[in-house]
């Protein structure tokens, strides 16, 4: 008790402590040089004769304790990604004069495509049993005596699609193009140089420091693979906002030889595209009607037949199509399952996660191949599915498979009736349906399912931010394409 130092220390102690609680930090330090020139009986003594000092020194420990807490939930709540909203999305509508009836198609693929009787009699019976109405377009150069396949027609199919839908979105939004930070465009089965993205660049002098993605090849199912992207950017990325521009092009993709697998997807594909606006910025919260809460990919390109199942090639005589073989159905539903496998201990509420996990339990355990493992009720956890408008036969599998009931994939349907197979932006043509009829209420929660060649199955997951109006209650609002045509569904 007689060192001079422990004296400074204890004065330091209690005097200072009361008020500065943040010294408590420094304290053990102070106490344990003071203690190397203090007796062990000294220390003995102070201890079990002062209890305000056991006191303090408790306090201090609590204190100590307190500030690593605070600080490591301030470091924590900093690594936790930022929230993606979804703030606005608008489809293409092509004008009426590029509309392809049934007998319109049939007379063109007769006299332009030299095909044969039995050739253009499969086509016929393609498009009945299709689902496609009378209303689905065709791009402009397919319009022409005889079709004009050329460069030129393409890049016109390309721009008018991407600069319609981005004129609707900001006009909708009142977002700036030169505030958007990173851009995102896929088109599976055209690309040019420059790039789409950088004609869109040019067009709306987006600034310099944008970061611009061009996809390719991805097929039907890239405008998830779009979304998933702009998301984990915007997630590194503060205070920024995305836009995915998600099209196809058919221009130079029409195909004229005699392969039947090939004439399928003349029958299926259809020209649309849609632009999407993300942010992560907090002023954007309001006017967002999403939140983007999940993307979940599925990826089977090492399964050699789903590999093979769809894609791009030149047939024995040396013309380009895209072929469709029989396996794509089967392959799908594999895939989708896949899928869920990883979406469904994400979405689905206890007991039906308790439920799947039993099953699948249970048929390890019996080993009977006749016994099939229970698919979740997804119902339960989504109110709207946006099921990629792939055919009407990718329709029924996955209404069969999820056992989703008519009204859950009507918007599928009318959508693959009244545009056809847009490929990747099919989904959103799908979710404007929904809103366009008034269904999307706040805290609904939305799967957008895309397939495409590869072969892959990505889902994306939404909920709805605020009650959505119907497209022709808001006067202001463009880019819904449903929107003066939607009394008519379904159909």
């Amino acid at each position: 008790m007689k060192s001079m130092n422990f004296k400074i220390a204890k004065l330091v102690y209690h005097y200072f402590i009361p008020f500065i609680p943040v010294s408590a930090l420094f304290i053990p330090l102070i106490l344990v040089e003071a203690s190397d020139k203090t007796k062990h009986e000294d220390s003995y003594e102070l201890w079990h004769r002062h209890p305000i000092i056991r006191c303090n020194l408790f306090g201090t420990n609590v204190s100590y304790a307190g500030v690593i807490v605070f600080f490591s939930v301030i470091y924590m709540m900093r690594k936790h990604p930022p929230t993606v909203y979804l703030v606005d999305f608008t489809c293409y509508r092509p004008p009426t004069n590029l509309q392809v009836p049934s007998e319109y198609f049939l007379e063109g693929v007769k006299r332009h495509c030299n095909y044969s009787d039995s050739s253009a009699e499969f086509q016929r019976k393609i498009l009945e049993r299709s689902g496609l109405g009378e209303e689905t377009c065709l791009p402009e150069g397919m319009h022409m005596t005889p079709p004009s396949r050329t460069l030129e027609f393409a890049r016109k199919e390309a721009e008018d699609v991407m600069f319609d839908s981005l004129d609707n979105l900001f006009s909708n939004t009142n977002i700036k193009p030169e505030e958007i930070g990173i851009l995102v465009v896929n088109c599976s089965l055209f690309n040019t140089t420059p790039s789409f993205t950088d004609v869109i660049i040019n067009k709306y002098k987006m600034k310099s420091s944008i970061k611009s993605f061009d996809l390719s090849g991805m097929g039907c199912s890239a405008g998830v693979i779009s979304v998933d992207l702009a998301k984990r950017i915007l997630q590194v990325q503060a205070n920024t906002c995305a836009i995915v521009v998600s099209t196809e092009n058919i221009t130079l993709c029409g195909y004229d030889g005699d392969d039947k697998s090939m004439m399928i997807a003349n029958c299926l594909f259809r020209v649309g595209g849609a632009a999407v606006l993300l942010s992560n910025r907090n002023q954007d919260k309001r006017q967002a009607k999403y939140k983007l809460v999940h993307t979940v990919r599925t990826h089977y390109g090492s399964d050699e037949e789903a590999y093979k199942c769809m894609g791009q090639y030149e047939d024995d005589a040396g013309k380009l199509g895209v072929f469709l073989s029989k396996s794509v159905m089967p392959v799908a539903g594999s895939a989708l399952r896949t899928n869920i496998t990883t979406l469904g201990p994400l979405v689905l509420p206890f007991g039906e996660k308790l439920r799947y996990l039993i099953s699948t339990v249970a048929n390890k355990v019996v080993k009977n191949p006749e016994t099939k493992t229970c698919v979740p009720d997804f119902k339960l956890a989504f109110e709207h599915f946006c099921i990629h408008a792939g055919g009407r036969a990718v329709i029924d599998e996955i209404e069969n498979n999820l056992k989703l009931s008519p009204a859950h994939v009507e918007a599928s349907r009318m959508t693959l009736h009244r545009f056809g197979n847009t490929s990747s932006s099919s989904i959103w043509y799908e979710l404007a349906y929904i809103e366009a009829k008034g269904w999307m209420d706040k805290n609904n929660r939305i799967w957008q399912i895309a397939l495409g060649g590869g072969f892959k199955c990505n889902s994306a997951v939404l909920v709805a931010l605020k009650n959505v109006k119907p497209s022709h209650l808001v006067s202001s609002n463009k880019g819904n394409p449903w929107e003066d045509c939607i009394h008519k569904y379904p159909m």
